[in-house]
C-alpha cells in the first residue's frame, strides 16, 4: 500500500509540475464530455416533449379533418367508389354533405370498441366585454373533447345534459381569455359576448402550452385563447354551415366569378378515441370506407392517427440522438489519442527519471502504475471540469435556442465514468513503454 501510496504521489507531481502540458492534454475529455452531457441534455428533453404531447393528445385516437374542395376543379378527389365509377363527370355530379352530425351517430352505431368521439366546430369570432373586444377562437364541443385531450377545469363545472341537449348560452374559457376579459374578477356567472350571442360563463380551464407542431400534425386545439360552448349551441344560435341560408346563397353568387374554396363541413374535426390501441389501423379504414360511402363517393376527408405519427418522431429523434451521442464520444477518442500521444512524449522526456527509480528499486509494475495514474489524473480532472461545462452549455443551449434540455444523472455517470476508463486505456501503452526502459541505458540518457 505504501508503494502504491507512494507511486500516486509521484504521479500528483508530475502533473502539476507540467500544469499547462496537463491542461492542454485534459481539452479533449473536457471537450468529449462537455458534448456528451449536452447531446444527451438534448436528446432526454426531445423524449420529454414527446411524452407531453401523448399526454396532450392521449392514445388510441383517430383525428377526422375536412379536405376542403379543390381550387381548379371545384371538387374533392373521390374515393374509392367514385374512381370505381370511371368518369369525372359522375364525380362532380355527386354531392357530399361534408362531416356532419350524422356521421358521428353512425361511428356509434356501427363502429365496435369505441371509448369517445369528441366533434368540434371553430369559428373566429369578435369577444366583447365591458367595451373591451378581441378576436379569439369560437368552438363548439362536448364533453368528450376535454377527456380525449385530458384538459382539466381550473373552476367551475362541466357542460350538463340539459345544457348540450337545448344549445343553452353556456361557455367554458380558456385561461387567456380570463386574463383579458375577468382581471380583478371572477368569472364564474359573469355574460361575455362572442359573435352575436351573450354566454354565461360556467367554468375556466387550467393553463397549458401546447405547440405549434402539436396543433398541426397531431390534431390538439389550441384552447388557451378559445371560448368554448355546447356544440348545439354553436350551431343553433352562430353558425351552421350545412344550411342553405339566403345569406350563403347571396356569397355564393358574389364570388361565382371567383375560385375559392367553401367550406360546407358541418364540423371541423371528429375524433374517435378507440379502446384497443391494436385496433387503431383497422378502425381507421372501416372509418374511410364508412365516409366515403355516405359521403356519395367523395374523399372529401382525412384521416390522421397521432400515435403513429408519435411513434415516428420517436424513431426518428431517437437515431437523431445516437448519431450526436457517437459524434460527442469521438471527441473522448480523440481526447484519449491524445493524452497517448502526450504520455509518450513524456516517457521520452523522463527516461533519465524512470532508470533513476528503478535503480532505486522501483519494479515495472511501479513505473506502470505511475504512468497510469497520471494519464488517469489528467482523465478524472477534465472529466469533472466537462461535466460542469456540459451542465452549463446544455443550460445555455435552452436560453439561446428555446429548446428543452434536461441534464439526467445517467449521462454525467456515463460521460465521467467512459473519461475515466479513457485515461487508463490510453494510458496503459505509455505505461508500458516506460517500464520497458533499460536502468542502466536510462541513467545514462541525458
Amino acid at each position: 500500500m505504501k508503494r502504491h501510496i507512494h507511486n500516486i504521489n509521484s504521479a500528483v507531481e508530475a502533473v502539476f509540475a507540467n500544469k499547462f502540458r496537463s491542461i492542454l492534454t485534459a481539452l479533449g475529455i473536457i471537450f468529449g464530455v462537455a458534448a456528451v452531457i449536452a447531446m444527451m441534455a438534448i436528446g432526454k428533453g426531445a423524449q420529454q416533449e414527446i411524452l407531453e404531447q401523448i399526454k396532450m393528445v392521449g392514445v388510441n385516437n383517430i383525428v377526422i379533418t375536412p379536405k376542403l374542395p379543390d381550387e381548379e376543379d371545384g371538387v374533392a378527389t373521390g374515393g374509392e367508389d367514385a374512381a370505381a365509377s370511371g368518369s369525372a363527370t359522375n364525380k362532380a355530379k355527386n354531392f357530399s354533405p361534408g362531416l356532419t352530425l350524422n356521421d358521428v351517430e353512425s361511428f356509434y352505431q356501427i363502429l365496435p370498441g369505441i371509448e369517445l368521439i369528441s366533434s368540434e366546430v371553430v369559428f373566429n369570432a369578435p369577444v366583447v366585454k365591458s367595451g373591451t373586444q378581441r378576436t379569439a377562437k369560437f368552438s363548439g364541443v362536448t364533453p368528450a373533447f376535454f377527456k380525449v385531450f385530458n384538459i382539466e377545469l381550473q373552476q367551475g363545472e362541466m357542460f350538463t345534459e340539459p345544457q348540450l341537449e337545448n344549445g343553452n348560452p353556456v361557455c367554458i374559457i380558456g385561461p387567456e381569455i380570463r386574463s383579458r376579459f375577468f382581471k380583478q374578477e371572477n368569472p364564474i356567472g359573469k355574460r361575455i359576448k362572442c359573435g352575436n350571442i351573450w354566454l354565461e360563463v360556467i367554468g375556466v380551464l387550467k393553463s397549458r402550452i401546447v405547440s405549434e407542431k402539436a396543433n398541426e400534425n397531431l390534431g390538439v386545439s389550441e384552447f388557451n385563447n378559445t371560448v368554448f360552448v355546447p356544440i348545439k349551441t354553436i350551431l343553433m344560435r352562430y353558425k351552421d354551415r350545412s344550411l342553405i341560408t339566403k345569406s350563403s346563397l347571396n356569397t355564393n353568387n358574389d364570388d361565382n366569378s371567383q375560385t375559392k374554396s367553401k367550406n360546407i363541413n358541418q364540423l371541423d374535426k371528429i375524433i374517435i378515441q378507440v379502446e384497443d390501441s391494436e385496433r387503431l389501423l383497422e378502425t381507421a379504414n372501416l372509418v374511410k370506407r364508412m365516409l366515403i360511402r355516405r359521403h356519395a363517393g367523395q374523399e372529401d376527408f382525412e384521416i390522421k392517427i397521432p400515435e403513429l405519427l408519435l411513434k415516428q418522431q420517436q424513431r426518428t429523434k431517437d437515431i437523431f440522438n445516437i448519431v450526436l451521442g457517437a459524434i460527442a464520444s469521438i471527441s473522448l477518442i480523440v481526447g484519449g489519442i491524445g493524452i497517448m500521444n502526450i504520455m509518450l512524449a513524456s516517457v521520452m522526456e523522463r527516461i533519465r527519471e524512470i532508470g533513476v527509480r528503478m535503480a532505486m528499486g522501483a519494479r515495472k509494475s511501479d513505473i506502470i502504475f505511475q504512468f497510469v495514474a497520471e494519464a488517469t489524473l489528467i482523465s478524472i480532472s477534465g472529466g469533472f471540469i466537462g461535466v460542469i461545462l456540459g451542465v452549463v452549455l446544455a443550460k445555455i443551449i435552452m436560453q439561446v435556442t428555446g429548446i428543452l434540455t434536461i441534464v439526467s444523472l445517467l449521462s454525467i455517470v456515463i460521460s465521467f465514468g467512459v473519461s475515466a476508463t479513457v485515461g487508463i486505456v490510453f494510458g496503459l501503452m505509455p505505461a508500458q513503454t516506460a517500464s520497458k526502459q533499460d536502468p542502466v541505458t536510462s541513467l545514462r540518457h541525458d
